[in-house]
């Protein structure tokens, strides 16, 4: 048999997420009894709260094809949620589910015929879901030593090289991987910007629900209603990514409307609808249940303690990073070692990542699966699974949480591969002086 003829655009992309490689290679790591830290991969691993377990065990038996929109009463909820926590009007004809809110993007970007504008960095995925579709991906300029900083200046001039008249921006805040949020100062003049020239911005707030507590989280859809396009989901604040149940909020307009219609014949071709089961449970999940608000405020603050905290050792070891305000994320710089790093063979971040995990044990991502520069020597660091390796783990790191909340405590008490994964970044950067 003659080998399979590929898709020209998968010829030169064979390979797989690089967030789904790096876990799936400290995974057989692990199986192989080898200790390695692991802040390549970011996944929230708390318990699936007993309300949300019971709401699904009562509706293991829903059987049934959904309407591809989703399940009009989890619409309905959704719309709620929305309307509580923006302040805006939500209707359900506005919403739509999906497998995951990642499956959502790629119907977005399949449904409009548009280059893709992404700031540097972004997520991983955003821009191989347009490549596959054979569209632009624009990427905007930005570099460490503004700790790449989101400017109009930048997106104006990445607009201007646009070879497609229509263009969508994804912006994602809390960030994915920086942690940080774009400020509403900031969103307002986005808005302004977007609706001057026409851009359709799909707003990845995935993280929305795990703030810091230093900045708020902020919508750009309270600026630009028309325009945008929320994208969220429960797998972050309700550490459900497994189930995949993401969730769109398109714009109340015949434009919106226009745009709904065509994600929905996407929807019905490739996935026809999100599972039946975790659908009726998410009614239960986006409800405004004060037990459950009380349980994702709980662990978004163990997010903040634990980020924070490997965020400070960076910076006390004088590595060039922002400083996260949600999520479980960070970007750290190596540039100032670029000499040093060198003479190691190290001029790129993958080379940089690959060094990390061999020598120190430590998994990282490179910048590069993120759009940035390879010479930048750049690395995404997730702080979610160091010492939450395992479901057991996990709830005994809320248990210490819920014994004694004091941050300084629970990071020395409960939590030593975090200490010893600093402590390899230590002898890691003292062994570049």
């Amino acid at each position: 048999m003659s080998p399979p003829q590929l898709s020209p655009v998968l010829q030169h992309k064979l390979e797989p997420s690089p967030t789904l490689r790096i876990n799936e290679m400290v995974n057989h790591m692990w199986a192989q009894g080898n200790e390695v830290y692991h802040l390549g991969f970011g996944e929230s691993r708390f318990p699936v709260h007993p309300i949300i377990q019971r709401a699904l065990a009562d509706n293991a038996h829903q059987k049934s094809y959904l309407a591809g929109q989703g399940l009009e009463a989890l619409r309905v909820q959704v719309a709620r949620f929305y309307t509580a926590h923006l302040g805006m009007n939500i209707k359900a004809n506005q919403i739509m589910v999906g497998p995951g809110s990642k499956a959502l993007i790629y119907a977005l970007q399949m449904a409009l015929d548009a280059a893709l504008i992404l700031p540097t960095p972004s997520w991983v995925s955003y821009g191989p879901q347009a490549e596959l579709l054979g569209r632009p991906v624009i990427q905007m300029r930005a570099t460490p030593a503004d700790q790449y900083a989101f400017t109009l200046a930048a997106l104006d001039e990445a607009v201007a090289h646009s070879p497609k008249p229509q263009k969508i921006l994804i912006i994602n805040s809390p960030n994915n991987p920086t942690g940080q949020m774009l400020r509403p100062a900031l969103l307002r003049e986005l808005a302004a910007y977007c609706r001057e020239k026409q851009i359709l911005v799909l707003s990845d707030e995935i993280y929305a629900l795990t703030p810091h507590g230093h900045a708020p989280h902020a919508s750009l859809a309270t600026y630009y209603p028309e325009g945008t396009v929320i994208l969220g989901g429960l797998s972050k604040h309700m550490s459900l990514g497994g189930w995949r149940l993401g969730v769109a909020v398109l714009p109340d307009t015949e434009d919106g409307a226009l745009l709904m219609r065509a994600a929905r014949v996407v929807a019905g071709e490739i996935w026809s609808t999100a599972s039946a089961p975790v659908q009726y449970a998410a009614i239960t999940a986006y409800s405004e249940n004060a037990e459950l608000s009380s349980y994702v405020q709980e662990c978004a603050a163990i997010h903040a303690i634990r980020t924070q905290h490997l965020w400070s050792w960076l910076v006390e070891l004088g590595i060039p990073c922002a400083q996260p305000d949600g999520a479980f994320y960070m970007f750290p710089n190596f540039d100032p070692w670029r000499k040093p790093l060198a003479a190691l063979g190290i001029q790129t971040s993958d080379e940089l990542a690959s060094y990390l995990l061999a020598e120190h044990r430590i998994a990282t991502l490179p910048g590069t699966a993120f759009g940035a520069p390879a010479h930048d020597l750049s690395l995404r660091l997730a702080s979610s699974y160091v010492d939450m390796e395992t479901d057991a783990a996990a709830d005994a790191i809320l248990t210490a949480y819920r014994t004694n909340s004091n941050g300084d405590a629970l990071m020395s008490q409960h939590h030593p591969k975090m200490a010893q994964a600093i402590g390899e970044l230590t002898r890691f950067v003292e062994g570049l002086k």
